[in-house]
């Protein structure tokens, strides 16, 4: 057996393992990632470490951190109920104008972790306050962040353009910009609409002392449902908004800061994870009585396991795993089926690793029979970049593990499982979806 073969049959058993038995999976890929690297591979532990996300464990562990203090002194729950007022007390529109915010952010630049980084506890704490189902409003903002994702002067756009330049291939901005507008709204609303009749946001917002923070789908214990006869028509009736609390010293602290991060992110392009953990620091120092139980509230058991798979993932690319079988998939005599199989391992890849690397890493295997002229190279691309993309709700991906990490009272072992449910579907069905639509109609 070849060593990338067994590399991705142990990535299976640890599914299987943590699937079946009580155990993180980050801790059993760290052991993976040891045993395999060592053995098959011939790695040493510099060599594993080098994939251990160094900048994603900050970005989880810094934006938790200054999000449990937000908690902590009210300042998401001023947030939230200025977000009510804002849209008239609808809170059915409240999911949508988080999809809206993501979008916007990352189509004007920001990076889509970062964007989602921002947004997610606010939605997320707003889905726990309201009884929305964190599982849509969490699907929201990932797939907001995607829908701007590939504008001109995204990063994610602007990264793909520069490959099919380098490549010599026909390009189109527009078209790239709008296939991922379109296939992430359209998913959104398909989501929106099921969740929607299955009780996912409640009409009303309910008084605060029936409001259940569970979350999650329809008909969990304690979450306020009316009965479906007693409902006006869903998303149409507006609903007294509650009376905003009242900002203090600690609340305008805090709020300035999370403008600092927005700030810092997109316009002087400071890496989110280091300034949330900074403006944290500062926050602590100076109101020590609110913040002190805040670094117990950062989602470790999510950081962990994240972290460990990502290593692994490293693993697997140190060893040419990756490659191997992009190069296995571009050597099928079938243009049409290699261009979907390409597309199968860019959303498979990417549901655990960086999907703009998986992009630059496919796209130019992807180039001999673009070159060829049997497949057109426009609506490949887009493909790509959309099946690349168009998974990051997986928890194992950086914006799924932000929303995993920012839920709030939540059972988080079954709200791991809803998140993962969601993204294998979504592996599954995407990528032929977009084939069909982009691939076989030859566009470019």
């Amino acid at each position: 057996m070849s060593p990338e073969l067994l590399s991705i049959l142990v990535l299976a058993v640890i599914f299987v393992i943590a699937t079946t038995r009580s155990v993180n999976m980050g801790a059993l890929a760290f052991a993976a990632a040891f045993a395999v690297g060592g053995l098959a591979a011939d790695l040493d532990a510099d060599a594993v470490f080098a994939g251990f996300p160094g900048d994603l464990f900050v970005v989880l562990a810094g934006v938790t951190y200054l999000f449990a203090i937000a908690r902590a002194n009210g300042t998401t729950e001023w947030l939230v109920h200025a977000s009510v007022r804002l849209v008239g007390g609808r809170v059915a529109l409240i999911p949508w104008v988080m999809f809206a915010v993501t979008a916007a952010l990352t189509a004007i630049g920001a990076v889509s972790p970062g964007a989602v980084a921002i947004v997610a506890p606010l939605a997320l704490g707003f889905a726990a306050q309201y009884g929305i189902s964190p599982l849509l409003m969490g699907i929201m903002v990932v797939h907001g962040a995607q829908a701007g994702g590939f504008s001109p002067t995204s990063v994610y756009g602007s990264t793909v353009n520069s490959i099919v330049d380098r490549e010599h291939l026909p390009g189109n901005e527009g078209a790239l910009f709008l296939a991922s507008l379109v296939v992430n709204t359209v998913i959104a609303g398909i989501v929106y609409a099921v969740l929607m009749r299955r009780g996912g946001v409640p009409v009303r917002v309910p008084e605060p002392a029936a409001v259940a923070v569970g979350g999650g789908s329809a008909g969990e214990p304690g979450e306020p449902r009316e009965p479906a006869s007693e409902r006006p028509q869903e998303g149409t009736s507006p609903v007294p908004a509650p009376d905003v609390p009242r900002l203090d010293g600690p609340r305008i602290a805090t709020l300035t800061g999370l403008v600092a991060l927005v700030v810092g992110a997109l316009v002087f392009d400071l890496d989110v994870g280091l300034t949330a953990i900074t403006i944290a620091v500062v926050l602590s120092v100076v109101w020590p009585a609110t913040s002190k139980t805040a670094v117990a509230d950062i989602s470790w058991s999510t950081v962990f396991l994240i972290c460990g798979v990502l290593t692994y993932v490293g693993v697997l690319d140190e060893m040419g795993t990756i490659k191997w079988a992009g190069e296995a998939v571009g050597d099928i005599g079938v243009p049409l089926l290699a261009a979907l199989l390409l597309c199968y391992i860019g959303a498979i890849v990417s549901a655990f690793a960086s999907s703009v690397g998986i992009i630059g890493a496919l796209i130019p295997l992807a180039v001999p029979f673009l070159a060829a002229g049997e497949v057109g190279a426009v609506g490949m691309v887009a493909a790509l970049a959309v099946s690349a993309t168009v998974v990051d709700v997986s928890p194992f991906s950086t914006n799924g593990a932000l929303v995993l990490a920012n839920a709030e009272d939540i059972d988080r072992d079954r709200f791991f499982r809803q998140l993962m449910v969601y993204g294998a579907g979504v592996v599954v069905v995407a990528p032929a979806v977009v084939w069909l639509a982009f691939v076989v109609p030859g566009l470019g």
